[in-house]
């Protein structure tokens, strides 16, 4: 089993507007199928010993360097943490505090030590998870199922959901009378099967709360329609899977979802290439960086695709967004592409951490812009 926690938008919020002295941003690939950690730990500790290099070469104060690295060696050695990983582990820190994310997605080892925290590969888990859950619904019974990219389907333990439809309502059958007569017939099979699905949808909406993992509906269209009219979920897909999930196996409903994944990611960046092409003839789409860090600057910014894998050191002014370009990483540098995105998160703007071959002109970014700059 993943054992995620993605941030939430305020989380995101929270984390582009923190500057410190010091900020340490790690990147780990961890695995969820083995016990054996020694591997991730060791990482880890080579990516903490990287940070206390660069920041001993910029002549960082030594407490708050000790402070920091202490505070790394300290979730290294939490072996209870380590037991319960994901496929990516992020940790951000300062010498008072340490944030740790486990995500779904397949992350490069890397460091990053600035005055404030490198959010691409964090963004890049939050836009497009190649996880998700599968809800397989029927009369007879529902189950639900986590799909990762690379681990075998599992029906995962929900607390207090309903075996099937006739248990979620108390009764023999859905087809029974109540007691005033009233719920007869189809009619009458409809109102318990509604009753049904909010049972489901209770008993799902403490173990999905936080996340932002999608959802796909397995089910019969009749079913599926009445789940989908009670839903409290902001991340079920539109698309799910048609047809009796009971005849059909976690790894088979897994296979199913996946195509279901791809084609909402492909259709959400069709639809970003539509709007860029449109704006550009208005002069409102850009991937020159140094036009993309003036118009982050100044809050102009409505879309911001960036390269999840570039790196691009230097420096933005602070008032007017001037680039100043760095030809390596250092204490007193960070990525200029992280920082665009990070000034566009905090004007309200959209962004999206895609692969390379997803912006147009193979950029390290491209942008829509509210208006001409």
């Amino acid at each position: 089993m993943l054992y995620l926690d993605l941030p939430a938008t305020a989380d995101i919020a929270d984390l582009a507007s923190q500057r410190h002295d010091l900020a340490a941003s790690f990147f780990v690939p961890t695995t969820p199928v083995s016990l054996d950690t020694d591997g991730d730990r060791i990482l880890l500790k080579n990516l903490a010993g990287e940070a206390l290099a660069q920041m001993q070469a910029a002549g960082a104060d030594k407490r708050r360097v000790n402070d920091l690295i202490e505070e790394v060696e300290d979730l290294i050695d939490d072996d209870e943490f380590w037991r319960y990983q994901a496929h990516g582990l992020v940790v951000y820190a300062t010498p008072e505090q340490l944030r740790t994310f486990r995500i779904p997605n397949a992350l490069e080892p890397m460091v990053k030590l600035s005055d404030r925290f490198h959010l691409k590969p964090l963004l890049r888990a939050v836009n497009f998870c190649n996880a998700c859950y599968v809800l397989a619904l029927a009369d007879g019974g529902v189950r639900l199922i986590e799909v990762s990219a690379d681990l075998p389907a599992q029906t995962v333990p929900v607390p207090g959901l309903p075996t099937d439809a006739a248990a979620a309502v108390g009764k023999a059958s859905i087809a029974s009378r109540s007691y005033s007569a009233r719920l007869v017939g189809s009619e009458g099979k409809k109102v318990r099967l509604r009753q049904y699905t909010r049972r489901i949808d209770a008993a799902l909406r403490d173990l999905l709360a936080g996340s932002s993992v999608p959802l796909i509906l397995a089910a019969v269209e009749n079913l599926g329609a009445l789940y989908r009219s009670v839903n409290s979920y902001p991340h079920l897909l539109g698309s799910g899977i048609e047809g009796n999930p009971e005849r059909l196996s976690d790894a088979q409903l897994a296979a199913a979802a996946r195509p279901i994944l791809d084609r909402v990611y492909q259709e959400r960046l069709a639809d970003w290439r539509d709007r860029y092409a449109r704006r550009i003839n208005e002069d409102r789409a850009t991937t020159d960086l140094a036009r993309a860090a003036r118009a982050a600057t100044y809050g102009a910014v409505q879309s911001l695709l960036v390269d999840m894998d570039a790196m691009v050191h230097g420096n933005l002014d602070e008032a007017d967004g001037s680039l100043n370009l760095a030809p390596e990483a250092s204490a007193e540098t960070y990525g200029v592409v992280d920082e665009i995105a990070r000034r566009t998160l905090q004007s309200g703007g959209e962004v999206l951490s895609v692969r390379q071959d997803d912006i147009p002109d193979g950029q390290p970014l491209a942008m829509i812009l509210r208006y001409p700059i």
